[in-house]
């Protein structure tokens, strides 16, 4: 049941009546409403609208991408149901790869687009701010420009995209009124697809689901878009996708596949729920594309830290020191700035040295400790105190073959095929049923360092000592009294 405006048009256009005829009916005693009643599986066939809509401008790496594309066009017209939306990021390594192109068709299909190339803070505060939180979709292209070497000039656009993907999000903002400065606050909560070069910042990246757009080959065709012929057409799916989206008035929240989990899991509930809502084939081609999808995500351009967690990991592992417990600071450095390919023998012309390896380490509650070599003791690192961060920031956190089975054995046999879409009919209006900067080089390290270290030892070995029942504090009358009360602790 709606009293949308727009929609009760398209329902008396639908009639054949005129555009005014509908607001001069006369009314009965009590309200009057609108309705709409849909074909049960009219769901499933707006999205194979729009899936088909889009496979004929846009050339995808996969099935999952066009799949995962559908999905989120629809969602941007339920913006309110959602709790945040996933950014949708068409890039590539190379130009004419079709990211601007899979803007241009989405535009077609997505509420009150905004299409921002080269735009000003303020004129993307307002638009967002003036439409209302949710009600406008951001289209950015060249989005590289915003994130590449200028980015320091555009840190506010960095900001509204970055606090754009949940709801409530706002951007504070100081105005100046007369010779009053008073506080503003802008809704920043809108869609979000992006197209450009290259990787995104962290912050964005792991908001967004990732499309690696390339050029076609020449036995890959698609249809030339011209707007003054496909824009009427576009307009036909998007009225599909309003009808629908009108009789959505609550969400089933979805269960997800396993290895979709933490920002991955805030970015694909909404577009599950989506292909749940609409039914037929759609929940599971949704669930293989979004372990699909995640999978290939893993695999990008990692952040210096957690590349040098990896490339450790790589010499611990490596077989001339798989069964050593720990390496000597020097012996770690050699071999990193050994390694082919490996960052650390030039950052900012100088190899990676001591203080350096110390200070990023550190970000994940790594330090150095004194270990025995042979007959000496040195500085060095051991292979314990990686353990818990190899786990953590790893790239593939998930297990493999858990993917495997989700994406081969759970939904084996699923089909491609999309069915048509030209017998999407309108009931007669009825009751409607309602659906369910860590590369930052500076390195800051005081010489206190190491007797930081040589305490924190001591105070480990105190507390495993007291666990085992073993000597309490009155063995230790030299403990200072800040220990005493973190050894109690």
């Amino acid at each position: 049941m709606t009293t949308n405006p727009q929609i009760v048009r398209i329902l008396a256009r639908v009639r054949g009546e005129k555009p005014n005829e509908a607001s001069k009916k006369p009314r009965s005693d009590g309200p009057q409403q609108e309705t709409i009643k849909l074909d049960p599986d009219h769901g499933e066939r707006m999205l194979a609208a729009v899936h088909n809509l889009l496979g004929r401008f846009v050339s995808y790496p996969s099935e999952d991408a066009q799949v995962a594309h559908t999905l989120w066009c629809v969602h941007a017209h339920l913006m309110h149901l959602w709790d945040s939306t996933p950014r949708l990021a068409f890039l590539s390594p190379e130009p004419a790869s079709g990211k601007s192109r899979a803007l241009e068709i989405t535009k077609m299909l997505v509420p009150k687009p905004v299409w921002a190339v080269n735009v000003s803070p303020t004129y993307l505060f307002r638009k967002v701010g003036e439409e209302g939180e949710g009600s406008v979709t951001l289209l950015y292209d060249e989005i590289d420009a915003v994130f590449g070497p200028k980015a320091k000039e555009n840190e506010d656009t960095r900001a509204l995209l970055n606090a754009g993907h949940r709801k409530g999000a706002v951007a504070g903002r100081c105005v100046v009124r007369g010779k009053i400065v008073e506080t503003e606050e802008i809704p920043a909560y809108a869609a979000l697809a992006v197209a450009g070069l290259g990787w995104l910042p962290d912050t964005l990246m792991s908001r967004s689901i990732v499309i690696r757009m390339r050029p076609r080959h020449s036995g890959e065709a698609i249809e030339p878009y011209r707007p003054r012929l496909h824009d009427a057409q576009g307009a036909e799916v998007y009225r599909l996708i309003k009808l629908w989206a009108a009789t959505q008035t609550a969400v089933t929240w979805p269960q997800l596949p396993d290895a979709i989990q933490d920002r991955d899991a805030d970015c694909w509930e909404p577009l599950i729920a989506v292909a749940d809502a609409a039914g037929g084939h759609w929940p599971t081609r949704a669930r293989v594309a979004a372990v699909s999808l995640v999978a290939a995500a893993q695999d990008r351009e990692a952040s210096l830290g957690v590349r040098l967690l990896m490339d450790a990991r790589a010499i611990f592992n490596s077989k001339q020191y798989e069964e050593v417990p720990h390496l000597s600071t020097k012996v770690l450095l050699h071999e990193l700035t050994s390694m082919e390919e490996a960052p650390w023998g030039d950052l900012r012309g100088k190899p990676l040295d001591e203080r350096g390896l110390a200070h990023r380490l550190r970000q994940y509650s790594i330090k150095s400790r004194q270990v025995r070599i042979g007959d000496d003791t040195l500085k060095g690192y051991r292979r314990e105190d990686f353990a818990d961060a190899w786990k953590r920031y790893s790239p593939t956190r998930h297990d493999a073959s858990e993917t495997s089975e989700t994406t081969e054995t759970k939904f084996a046999g699923l089909s491609p095929d999309v069915s048509d879409v030209s017998n999407v009919s309108l009931l007669p209006a009825a009751q409607a049923e309602a659906s369910p900067d860590p590369d930052d080089y500076t390195y800051h390290l005081d010489d206190q360092d190491d007797i930081n270290d040589s305490v924190a030892d001591d105070l480990k070995a105190i507390k495993e000592r007291q666990a085992a029942g073993g000597p309490g504090l009155g063995e230790y009358p030299e403990l200072p009294d800040f220990l005493r009360r973190e050894t109690k602790s």
